[in-house]
């Protein structure tokens, strides 16, 4: 992990894509990652690829979620908590 300087806070809460521009534009990477992570689950089911694929998928997807929350800190913005309306 980064310093604890650098390190956001638990989540509690779901938070919405925010937090300045650096960290919106890593939550934007993030959904685009996620979208071919879905794509790429029928290739894994059918073999005609490798399962690691989905598995670096996926751990990029997180990667870039928590790059956006850091981002977010870095800039000391706030992030959106999801409020159910």
């Amino acid at each position: 992990t980064g310093a604890p300087a650098a390190d956001p806070p638990p989540l509690k809460n779901f938070i919405l894509p925010s937090g300045g521009l650096a960290a919106s534009f890593l939550h934007l990477a993030r959904t685009t990652c996620r979208r071919a992570e879905r794509k790429i689950v029928p290739l894994i089911r059918k073999e005609n690829i490798q399962k690691e694929v989905g598995q670096y998928m996926n751990r990029l997807s997180d990667y870039l979620f928590t790059a956006a929350r850091i981002a977010a800190k870095k800039a000391g913005k706030e992030e959106v908590i999801y409020r159910k309306q």
